[in-house]
Parts: C-alpha cells; structure tokens; sequence
C-alpha cells in the first residue's frame, strides 16, 4: 500500500478517539463496555389534555443495560402504573403516559433515569413532567371605566397563568386590533396604556384576548367599557411613569439570553421616551427599539451588558425617569467536561469537571449514580478543586462517575466512565506500507496502536537505533512518526514498535523522497490598460517519477471552469488573457501540483483606464434660480484604479444649441458637489464627467433641465471695426454675442457714431445683424464707433469708444529710391525713402518690391518672370537673395494700403559674374585595365564666362594618398582621357567648371578600370523580334564600369538571300540596342563580341520570341570567337560614346509664378495683378528657372526672401 502524504493529516485528527472508545478495528478480544446515555427528554415538559407524555431514555453498554426510574426521588415502576406503556425496544427505559387529563395532573414530578450494567450505573438529568388543563377566564364584573378627556388610563388584562409564553392581542367586538401609537400601547404584561384619552377613545368593547400556544385556543376577557367625559380645557401636565411606576429597579439579566426593559408614561402633551446608558455608548449591533420606543430589547446578553439603564419619558413641560440597574448572571456552563476514558491497571485516572456561572455554581460528584458521600470511604479517592482522581486503578474500579453543577439559574451534568482493562498491544495501522513525500515537507508515518495498558510506542532505523536524535523527527502521542524538512537521504525503511506488559509488536514503514515541485518564474503583478491584453508566465519543474500538471487560477478557482475560451488563452506556461476589461482584475496564479505536493504563485492584476460615469446626478436649492445660481451634487465615479483628478461639469441647451454640450468649469476629483453661477435666460440641462491621468469617462445620466430668469446683457459685442470698402462710406462690423449671452430670446446692437474729435451728437442706429454700413462719408476720416447690446430687459454696459476710418482709395505718390547695393553676385540690397503719409490716402500698410530677371549679360531671355518682397510700413529697405549672377534685372518699389498698390518707381541693375554649376551627366569608360575615359556636360547655369574645368582624383583604398588634380583650360572640352591608373583600385572623380570667380560646385563619380569590374555582367538580358527588326535590352549592374562592345546578327537558314549586316558598337550603359532590316521569317544568332571574346550569345526569330540556345550558351569563362564566322571589324570603328542616349541639356521647364510674393510673416497678407492692382489675399512662393544652351549664364530664379511685420 502506498500513501501520499499530503493526504495524511486529517487521519491524525481522529486519533483521539483512543481514548474515548475501543476502535472497530481490534479484533480478536471480548471487550465491554460501561453504560452512555444516548438520548433524554429535554428538562422541562408541559403537557395538556388529551396529549400522550412520552419519557425518553436510552443507553448502550456491553453487557446489555438495564433500566430503572425515580419520581420525586423515590423509585418509580412504570410497568406497574396503569395508563403507562413501556418500550421494549433493544437500548431502551423509555414509557409512554396515555393522554387523559386526570392521568397528566397525577404523573406530575421530576423524573430520573438511571442505566446499569455490571461495569456501572448511568444517570439522566432531572425530566420536570408539568400537567397544565385547559385555561379558563376568571369570572369577574368588569366595571365600566370614567375618565375625563386628557387623562390617563390603564385598562387591565391580567390572562390566566401558564407555564408556556402567551401572546395577548387588544380587539373590539368586530375582531379588530386596537391601533397602538406613542399615545396608546400595551405593556409586556398585557394591560392597554393611555397616556391620555381622547373623546375618540370613548368605545364600550376594549376585549383582551389571550392565545395559550399550547392547547391551541384563544379565550377573551369580558369587554371593558371607557367612557370619555369630554372638555373644553384640556390641562397639559408633565410626564409620569405608569410603568414601572417607582424610580429605580432591580433586574437580573441571563447571559446569552434577551434582555427586555419597558417604560410607559403618561403625561399631556404626549411623551416620548429616550433611552439612555450612562458613560456607556449602546451596544448598536445588539440592541433594538421597539413599541414606539417603549420597549428596549438587548440580545446576547454578555457580562458587559452588566450595569444602569436609564428611561427619560420628556413632553413640552417637564420629564420623568426610571433606573433599572442590571446585573447580568449566568446558569451554569463547561469550561472542561469530564470525559470517558479507558485505563490500564496501575493507572491514575482524573475525571476535570471545571464549570463556570454566576453566581458559582455548585459542584457534587456520584458514582454509579450515589453521592460520594455514601460511597464506602476508599483512600485512593480524591477530590480537588472539582476533579476527580483515583490512582493506582484496577479493573475492579471500573465505574460510571456524574459531575453535576447547579445554581439558582440552572444545572448541568456529566456521565464519565473510568474502564480499566487488560488488553495485550496490537498496532492498527497496516504493515509495510509505502509513503510518498516531497523534499522539504513534512513526513507522517503511521503507527496506530492499542492496548491496555497504553502501549509505548518507539521509532527505530534500519540499524535499530531510535530516530528520536535527529531534531527533525518528532514522535506525536498516538503513535505517528513526523519527520520535517525531508531530504532526499531520508528515503529507507523505519521500524514502529508498541509494547505494554502482555507483549510487544512491531511494523516496518517505507518512506520515498521525492525532489519537491518548484515554480522557477512565477507571474508578476501587472498594470494594464483596458482593452489591452496581458501576459503571465509560469515555469516549474518537477519530479521526474510523478505525474505533472499546471493550471491557472483566478480568485481561487481554476480558468477553466469560468469557461472563457476566448478571453484566456493558455499553452507552454503562458497565459494570456485579451481585451481586458475591469472585471478582470484580480489574483492570479499559477499551481504546479503532483499527487505529492503543489505549489503556488500568485500575482495581482490592475485594469487601468479612463473613470466610469458618474451613477447619480441631483439639482437642489431651486430657489437660488432667482439669484442665476444653482446646486449639483453627484455621487463618486468608479475610478478604475487610477485616482479621479477631476470632474468636468457642462450643460445643454436644447432650444439654442441641441446636442452641443459646453463646459462650466472643472473641479477637484475629491469634491461631489459645487454651486454653479449661471447666466440669464439659458436652459440649464447638465452632465458630470469625471477624468483622471487616462482621459475622461463616459459622462453622467442628464439632469432635469432648468430655466434661468431673463436679464439685461452683462457684455457688450467686441472687435469692433470700422473701415471703408468705398471711398465714400464706413463699414461697422462687431462680432456678435453669443446666444448664452443674449440673456433674452433676442438681442439687439445699438451702434452709435461721430467724427472723431468733434464731441458732437452722437448718431445711432438698432440692429440685428452684426454690421452697420455708414454712407456719404468723406475719404479716410476717422470716427468714434461704440457698439451696446440690448435685449427686452435692458441694455449692456456702457460701450468702450473705437476709431474706425472710413474708405481708402489708391496711394498718390511713388517712393523714392535711395540706391542698390551689390552684396554678392546674388544678392543686392535695395534702399528707399519713406513715402509721404498725406499721400497714401488710407492706412499705410507696406511696400512692394517687384523684380524680374531680363537676361544674363550675354543673352537675353523670351520670358519674364516676376518676383516680389513685400515689407511693412516701418520698412524702407529690402534684401533680394537668390538672384542669378551675371545677369540683368528690373526693380520696381510700390508703397500701398487697404485699397491696393500705388504708383511705382523702376530702376534696373545688374550682377557680377560668380561661380558656375556643377557640370552635368559625368560618366567613366574602360579602356584598359589602366586607362578611363571620362565624359561629361557642361553645368546648366554657367552664372559667367566659362574658362575651363578642374579634375581631381584619387584612390578611395589608399586613404592617405594625395588627391591628383587637373586644370583643363579648354571650355569647350567634353572628354578627357586618364592613364596610369592601378587596375586594382576604385577612384573617386571630381569634376568643376571654372569662371574667372574660380571653380563651381563639383560632380563627383566613383569607379575602376576594365580589371577591377570583372567579367560584365548583362543581367536579364532579352531578345524580341519584330517582323524586320529585332530589340536586344539589358540591365546594367550597378557599380559596372562602361564599355564598348559589338552587337553581330547572322540569318541562320539556308539560303538566306538578305543584305549582309555590318556589326554595330554599342555601348554597355545603353541598355538596349534595336537592329533593323532584317528578313521576316528568318531565325538569326546573335552574339555580344569584344575584342574577339564572345560575351553573350542567343537566338531570335523573326516575326517571333526569343530562344536561347542553352547548348551554345557562353560559360563564365568568354571563349574567342572563330575567325570564319562574321565579317572582318576593328574596335577602332567605334563611335563616338553616348551617341545613342538621349540628350542631357534640354530645356527645363521653369517653376514658379510671374505674380508671387514673398510670405508675409501673418501680419499682411496681400495680392496684386500685373497692373498692381489690388486683389485681396496673396500667398508667396518660391520659383526656379533653367536655362537653355550652353552658353546659358541663367541659373536658378532668386528665393524670395520672407519679412515679417513686427
């Protein structure tokens, strides 16, 4: 058998049942045993007429028990008793009293039942048998009841007594209660209170009725008749206690049971009653109110509940109160119960019966159900403090000893055995066991023995040594072997050993180490944002002989039974869960278990994110509406873990602006209400939103919509203007309120005007739309405009004062220029003198300066393109950058307003000479394996006269070799030939045009000769064939330098009687060649051929596709070509290189506007026509020119320069 330890402990818990019983599982031995008591009556039974009486004893005991009664101390034959039937059931004294109302009245008494066998006498505890008849009213006259309007009353019931509680019910004649209020109650004891009556009191049927619960019957007292005399002058009196009716009382209290106290006052106006504790708060989890107050009800009564309760009965005129002092006792109740035990001979045997009440309780012990003080004296007796002890035990002094504990409030009593016996060792637990454990966890083996006396009980090794030296093994009392903190070494064979007087035994138990579940990476507690996912991570290892398993947990239980497929994800140790949500958040954790151990660990999640909506949103103090004002509160929004920062309150007008929410301000995510200060005539719909550091949640549920009262305007319009768009009128403009500020369902604008400085009456004029145009004006005279908003209830305050022109027209006078000065020979600075303000005729806004380009100094150009700078009026100056050296150009300075541009002054000058371009499309050919030829275009933008060029070269792999350079004096000159050069290395080529100003910017190549290339490669090179043509097309390898090769077409049928065809140079960068007058029909082999070396060879037909003759194709070693199969060629029939690409300085298209002008920093922003004319917004840009030809001196058009207006 084999037992995993982790199952083995709540075995250990049942062990102490060798003390109370013999276990099932000793066999082979007769064992009795002393008689128990198994069931009773309860203490106390009240029965009634016609009901049976049933008196229950039982008991089991070895041998069989016999029975025996006592009633009132006095033996007692229930078989003897006529009505009386006994049980003859097995274990069974029990008798049955057949229901008779005489019968009942005469087995009245307290009863005992006493339980024998030859080991000893059981006791039951006293049975009180209560006979109770059918209840019955008392005959009585029941006077009528007197008393004067205001009074108080008492109305008596005073039901027949019974020992079962009874419920009392106050009704008239047409069985309906009596409404009880502060005014009208009934007491605990039945009778109706009236702190004062009322005529409306004045009924003839006040009946009191009594349900007896136990017969099952309701009996009524004779009606009682209250007459109320009535009175006009009610007299108001101070309250008085009707119950109790002395000031203090006395009131013993049980613990563990309710404590009920009562107070009912009487008194004009009607009383109220308050209860108090002096210096003590009120126990609120325990105490409850009750009848209007009068009734204070305390549950689980505890010795602290000990003490003073006051009632204060209190009206308009003065109060009245009672003191109940408390004092809380308690019946008898264990602290250590005297429990049966068997022992062996020798022995001493100690029988604790500790109780605890209030007051003490006192304590008697029988023996087989006699006083000890009757019991024959015996030496080895002794009685201390409760306990029993009786030492140096035989099996003669087997006995069933009572402890019984009694005080006025109640009795308690316990039946203990004391059974010596002889009985020889004997181990319970199974022999050769095997138990499985894990390193580091505690070991249990088992070894469950029994004997009498009690067997000892050691551990041995293998090598009979006891275990005990090693701390870590520990022996427990019955019998079990822990061994803690368990290492591998610990795996052998252990010996248990149990031995009494009559014998010994022993078994041997297997115990197997296993290397313990370890979890290497445990998930980590996260943080995530909602919607995102997450990831935990769970490694373990485990013992090689046992059987694995991971699962994952949340909250305790495993993922798979939540039965989310699609929300968590789990395989190789991970988990991942999707598109969290805030009901994810939890503990989670990874278990590693095998049938020996498990481990655990565990992480925290937090979903984090925006704060959920505010739940409840709440208006209140309406009556500040008058005052524009209003009160919010809400309740809290979830914060989803991230602390609310702050709330956003805003509101809605459905009339004026539906479903556009604005905002009223923000306050501090601690606060939950705020008065808002509204403005007029608005309707105030409103939603809270709280925000915290992820953004804002969904907003709160609308509030109810209120309306603001109407008011004056609190504003007037702002940016008022006042400007002509005639030379004869004044436009007004404002921007209008907006309608929150209407305060009204309307608004109006009263617009006044006058010239300024005239301090005349003022002209005005209402209106509705935000612009007023004044007419008949003289040309740009300014004047004082105010602006006032009105509406029903009033006008706004009092306007501020705006200068406002009206029209401009043209400026009348053209600057004067200052002069031009050369800066570089692309940037001049223009200067001119301020314009006269009387000319301008408006608002001077600024200068326009106007340029374009007439033609380099050499040749002019078809075409003019013009430039602008427009500076502000503060300026008189302007730099003109980008502009082409060695050219000529044309200069205009207008000054202009709101009305546009005036008249202009010219002026013409010209650049010097600069630097040229760079040259264009430089390219390098192999002529040997020592030798480039280079080759080039002149630059596109000579900006001069060209005078030659400089190349410069070296090698880029030898880093600190000097740069070689060349001056080509020749301007003219397109190639050049370099020799000498190492046929290993790549070179870095710089070529630069020069003027008489020096070299230009340079064009730079890099490449190798012939050797450093390699064998040219054609790339996806591809025939297609035509119906007399063929095109051979190819893809040039980056980095491959240029060559010349020849391109040989040869017809292939028989026959043929086509023109023969001469081999064509072609060079490699080219790409394609295209070789015409071909014959149809006809298939030709085609071969790349350079220096008699086959480079490439295919096949293409006519009127075909290509096909590529793979048993001729050439290999990566070229093979010579045959002399006899084309015509004689020389390489020296080359052409001149490039002659087949297109050309490379063509015309270019130029870029840009004639009418651009500069950006104009955001503070004007104007256009004008050719004619400079104005025609409103304007937005510069930048062009670029190219020139044509190589004797073009243009270069790219000057960049237009931005002022800004400060």
């Amino acid at each position: 058998m084999v037992v995993a330890l982790r199952y083995v402990w709540p075995l250990l818990l049942c062990s102490p049942c060798l003390l109370i019983q013999i276990p099932d599982e000793y066999e082979g031995h007769h064992v009795m045993e002393p008689p128990v008591i198994t069931e009773q009556s309860p203490r106390r039974l009240v029965v009634f007429p016609t009901d049976d009486i049933s008196l229950k004893c039982e008991a089991r005991g070895k041998p069989e028990v016999q029975f025996r009664w006592t009633k009132d101390g006095i033996h007692f034959k229930p078989k003897e008793e006529v009505g009386v039937t006994v049980h003859e059931a097995p274990h069974s004294g029990s008798f049955t009293i057949a229901g008779n109302n005489s019968f009942a009245q005469r087995f009245q008494g307290i009863y005992r039942c006493f339980a024998s066998n030859k080991l000893g006498t059981a006791m039951s505890h006293e049975i009180q048998l209560m006979a109770e008849g059918a209840p019955k009213w008392p005959k009585e006259t029941v006077k009528p009841v007197e008393v004067e309007e205001g009074e108080s009353v008492v109305l008596p019931c005073n039901p027949p007594p019974s020992a079962e509680p009874l419920r009392i019910y106050w009704m008239n004649s047409k069985i309906l209660h009596i409404k009880q209020d502060e005014r009208v109650t009934m007491g605990q004891n039945g009778n109706l209170y009236f702190a004062n009556v009322l005529t409306s009191d004045n009924h003839s049927d006040y009946i009191c009725n009594a349900h007896f619960l136990g017969t099952r019957t309701i009996i009524q007292k004779e009606p009682i008749d209250l007459r109320v005399k009535a009175t006009n002058s009610m007299i108001d009196r101070k309250p008085r206690l009707l119950f109790p009716s002395n000031s203090s009382s006395d009131l013993v209290a049980l613990q563990g049971q309710p404590l009920v106290l009562e107070c009912i006052a009487e008194g004009f106006p009607t009383p109220t009653i308050k209860w108090l504790r002096p210096g003590v708060p009120m126990p609120a989890d325990r105490v409850t109110y009750q009848n209007h107050n009068k009734t204070l009800q305390l549950l689980n009564v505890g010795e602290q509940d000990d003490g003073q309760y006051h009632c204060l009965a209190e009206n308009s005129l003065g109060s009245a109160r009672h003191i109940y002092r408390v004092k809380v006792e308690a019946a008898p109740y264990w602290l250590h119960k005297p429990q049966s035990r068997l022992y062996g001979p020798g022995e001493t045997a100690r029988l604790d019966c500790q109780v605890q009440g209030r007051p003490q309780p006192e304590v008697t012990w029988r023996i087989n159900g006699i006083s000890v003080e009757e019991v024959a004296k015996d030496q080895r007796y002794k009685i201390d403090q409760g306990t029993l002890i009786l030492s140096n035990v035989q099996p003669s002094d087997t006995m069933v000893t009572q402890c019984e504990a009694r005080n006025q409030h109640g009795l308690l009593l316990a039946n203990a055995y004391i059974y010596v016996v002889q009985l020889p060792a004997t181990i319970l637990t199974g022999d050769n066991q095997t138990y499985l454990a894990v390193e580091g966890s505690t070991a249990y083996l088992l070894c469950k023995a029994f004997g009498a006396p009690v067997p000892s009980v050691q551990w041995l090794d293998e090598e009979g040594t006891t275990v005990l030296q090693d701390e870590r093994f520990f022996p427990y009392a019955n019998g079990t072997l822990g061994i803690r903190d368990l290492q591998a070494n610990d795996t052998g064979h252990y010996f248990c050993q149990a031995a009494n007087d009559q014998n010994n035994v022993t078994i041997v138990a297997n115990l197997h180490v296993k290397e313990a579940t370890k979890i290497i990476q445990g998930p980590r507690n996260a943080i995530e944002k909602k919607g995102s996912r997450v990831t935990f991570t769970c490694q373990a290892s485990f013992d090689s002989s046992l059987q694995p398993s991971t699962t994952w947990r949340r909250d305790g239980r495993d993922l798979q039974e939540l039965g989310d497929s699609d929300k968590y994800f789990i395989e190789h140790g991970h988990l991942v869960i999707h598109s969290l949500d805030y009901s994810d958040q939890g503990n989670y954790s990874c278990v590693a278990s095998t049938e020996l151990d498990e481990v655990e660990s565990r992480a925290q999640l937090l979903v984090v994110g925006s704060p959920g909506p505010v739940p409840r949103l709440e208006l209140s103090d309406r009556h500040l509406l008058k005052q524009s004002q209003v009160h919010l509160s809400w309740s809290p929004a979830e914060d989803h873990n991230a602390p609310i920062e702050k709330y956003d309150i805003e509101f809605e007008d459905k009339e004026m602006a539906p479903e556009k929410w604005f905002s009223l301000g923000k306050v501090p995510g601690n606060q939950t209400s705020t008065t808002l200060k509204l403005s007029p005539y608005i309707h105030y719909t409103f939603r809270v939103t709280a925000i915290n550091k992820y953004g804002p949640g969904e907003p709160s549920p609308t509030s109810e919509t209120v309306v603001t009262p109407e008011a004056a305007p609190e504003k007037n319009p702002v940016d008022v203007k006042g400007e002509g768009n005639e030379t004869n009128n004044m436009v007004i403009t404002w921007k209008p309120l907006r309608w929150m500020d209407w305060n009204a369902p309307e608004v109006q604008y009263r617009v006044q005007w006058r010239p300024q400085g005239t301090r005349g009456t003022w002209q005005e004029q209402i209106v509705s739309d935000p612009f007023l145009v004044v007419s008949n004006t003289s040309t740009f005279v300014p004047y004082e405009i105010k602006v006032q908003a009105v509406n029903s209830q009033g006008k706004g305050p009092e306007p501020q004062v705006t200068i406002g022109y009206s029209g401009e027209d043209y400026p009348q006078a053209s600057p004067d220029l200052e002069g031009i000065k050369i800066l570089n020979s692309s940037t001049v600075l223009v200067k001119w003198w301020p314009v006269d303000l009387a000319q301008v005729k408006g608002h001077l806004r600024g200068y326009n300066v106007t340029y374009w380009w007439e033609g380099s100094q050499k040749k002019h150009k078809r075409h003019v393109h013009k430039s602008h700078v427009v500076v502000p009026a503060n300026t008189t100056s302007a730099i003109l950058s980008g502009l082409r050296p060695y050219s000529n150009y044309h200069l205009e300075v207008q000054a202009f307003n709101r009305r546009g541009l005036g008249p202009a002054s010219e002026f013409t000058f010209s650049t010097p000479e600069g630097v040229p371009g760079h040259p264009e499309a430089l390219h390098l050919e192999c002529q040997s394996d020592t030798s480039l030829l280079l080759h080039w275009q002149p630059p596109l933008s000579h900006n001069g006269v060209l005078t030659g060029y400089v190349l410069s070269y070296h090698a880029l792999d030898e880093g600190g070799k000097e740069q070689e350079s060349l001056h080509l004096p020749d301007p003219e000159l397109r190639t050049h030939n370099l020799t000498n050069l190492s046929p290993n290395l790549r070179y870095r080529f710089q070529l630069q045009a020069t003027t008489k100003e020096g070299p230009g910017e340079a064009i730079v190549r890099e490449g190798g000769t012939m050797t450093l290339s390699g064998k040219p490669d054609f790339g996806n090179i591809s025939a297609t064939a035509g119906e007399n043509f063929s095109v051979i097309s190819w893809v040039p390898r980056e980095g491959q330098c240029n060559f010349g090769f020849h391109i040989l077409f040869k017809a292939l049928a028989e026959g043929n009687m086509g023109p023969n065809l001469e081999p064509q140079y072609v060079s490699y960068n080219q790409s394609s060649y295209t070789q015409s007058g071909l014959q149809p029909d006809t298939e030709y082999e085609i071969r790349l051929m350079k220096e008699r070396v086959v480079l490439r060879q295919m096949a293409v037909k006519t009127n075909g596709t290509v096909k590529d003759k793979e048993d001729t194709q050439v290999d990566s070693e070229a093979r010579p070509m045959k002399d006899e199969t084309f015509g004689e060629y020389s390489d020296n029939e080359e052409k001149a290189f490039g002659s087949s690409q297109p050309s490379l300085n063509g015309d270019i298209k130029p870029l840009g506007s004639d009418d651009s002008l500069a950006d104009y920093g955001g503070s004007v922003d104007v256009q004008f026509n050719e004619d400079g004319s104005f025609i409103g917004q304007y937005s510069g840009k930048k062009e670029k020119e190219a020139a044509g030809g190589n004797d073009s001196s243009g270069a790219t058009s000057p960049i237009n320069p931005a002022v800004a207006l400060e």
